[in-house]
């Protein structure tokens, strides 16, 4: 797995650079945000590992430009700010995981091998999730609507598999946290709606004309709708 380390902390990023190296992980290490979007620019990443204290842009501002130029690597950030709202903050820039400082190096490792797990769990199904006008490639993380490209972040294919893979049933907000959030220290269960905005916005630009794929079943959860009226 090739990692990118994004720490200004000399020490910590010297740590997690044997750490991992330890771990037979292929390792770059930056110190600022700009030098971060460099490296990323045209790279596929397995991994991002970014602080959210940096000189310069901060690492929400540097994760949320990586989704918008749509790197859909795994990002861990890592920060020292642990209230529930800067934790949610991190997640809805696009954050994957969100570990409190300090840390024990094997939490974050082990939080690491559960990205990667759950790609390697996806292995034995379908590769590609078709229902109505939508196809979701889970090998290069694209989505087509209606013939036009939907520009999603890691975790929104996540979601969006989930709902797939259950059309017509509607999904309670609990049974998604578990699924795609379980053991993410920090993340509460408004994670789900603001997830499923995020998605719902983006699939419905896409649909020539309008109309929604993820329903909100009153008292139930939300519903993927494989023909959206």
């Amino acid at each position: 797995m090739t990692i990118l380390i994004v720490e200004d902390d000399p020490d910590i990023g010297s740590l997690l650079r044997r750490g991992f190296s330890s771990e037979s992980y292929q390792v770059e290490l930056v110190g600022d945000g700009e030098e971060a979007l460099r490296a990323a620019n045209g790279k596929a990443w397995e991994a991002i590992i970014l602080d959210v204290m940096l000189p310069g842009r901060s690492g929400i501002e540097v994760c949320k430009a990586l989704r918008a130029g749509g790197q859909t690597a795994p990002i861990i950030m890592l920060s020292a700010r642990s209230s529930v709202n800067e934790r949610t903050e991190g997640l809805m820039a696009g954050a994957d995981d969100y570990i409190i400082k300090p840390f024990a190096f094997e939490e974050l490792l082990a939080r690491l091998k559960v990205q990667a797990l759950r790609r390697s769990n996806a292995d034995s199904e379908p590769r590609v999730l078709t229902a109505g006008p939508l196809s979701l490639d889970l090998d290069t993380r694209q989505a087509q609507l209606a013939g036009t490209r939907v520009r999603l972040t890691e975790r929104e294919v996540e979601l969006l598999a989930l709902l797939m893979r259950h059309p017509s049933e509607p999904l309670a907000r609990a049974d998604i946290f578990a699924a795609l959030w379980a053991g993410h220290g920090g993340a509460s269960l408004n994670v789900v709606d603001v997830y499923v905005g995020y998605l719902r916005h983006k699939l419905a630009e896409a649909l020539p004309d309008g109309g929604h794929m993820i329903v909100t079943v009153r008292g139930r959860g939300f519903m993927f709708d494989p023909e959206p009226g």
